[in-house]
């Protein structure tokens, strides 16, 4: 039989543990949250995975070695901005993704997944990335009027000028994923 004594105590005791629980799920989002932004803005990084030759993970000090590109385009606010980075391309020919002559065939099924650190994520078939196909420019930029990205837009950007809609310009990028479309019925002759 339990005591009064124990009775008061179990139910504090649960009290005290329902506060916690409550408090963390509440709190351990921000506290997350603020721990990778900072984390974020401190080492650039964006990881390459998927259908690719090789998976990698690639570094500021990796990025600053590809062809840089600046660009001048209105934000999502109508802001006009001068972003600068590199082409998307020369990013994902890091990891062997194929274009030019290589992007045919089976391979025009591979398509492109941007992922952020929010868990936004958007598409982009490969063709409209490749120049031998479209004159889309994508960049992913690390710098926005001769600055680095503050936390809520990087340390990566995706910057596509030419769109209408800002919806595919995604923010916090962290890894480009490439998947592979299902065939048709009329590819299973090649």
């Amino acid at each position: 039989m339990i005591q009064e004594e124990d009775y008061v105590r179990l139910t504090t005791i649960r009290g005290i543990i329902w506060a916690l629980i409550v408090t963390c799920y509440f709190t351990a989002p921000v506290w997350a949250q603020t721990g990778q932004s900072e984390a974020a803005a401190a080492k650039p990084s964006v990881r390459i995975s998927g259908e690719v030759e090789r998976p990698i993970t690639l570094g500021a000090e990796d990025l600053a070695k590809l062809p840089r590109r600046t660009i001048r385009a209105k934000d999502h606010g109508g802001k006009e901005s001068e972003f600068e980075g590199s082409p998307l391309i020369e990013v994902l020919k890091l990891a062997g993704v194929k274009f030019g002559e290589g992007l045919k065939g089976k391979n025009l099924t591979l398509y492109l997944v941007v992922e952020a650190s929010d868990g936004y994520s958007v598409v982009y078939a490969l063709p409209e990335l490749d120049p031998a196909y479209a004159d889309k420019v994508v960049l992913i930029v690390d710098q926005r009027d001769g600055k680095p990205l503050d936390s809520k837009e990087g340390p990566l950007r995706l910057v596509v000028p030419d769109e209408k809609m800002h919806a595919r310009w995604v923010r916090q990028v962290t890894g480009l994923v490439i998947k592979r479309a299902p065939y048709s019925i009329f590819h299973l002759n090649e």
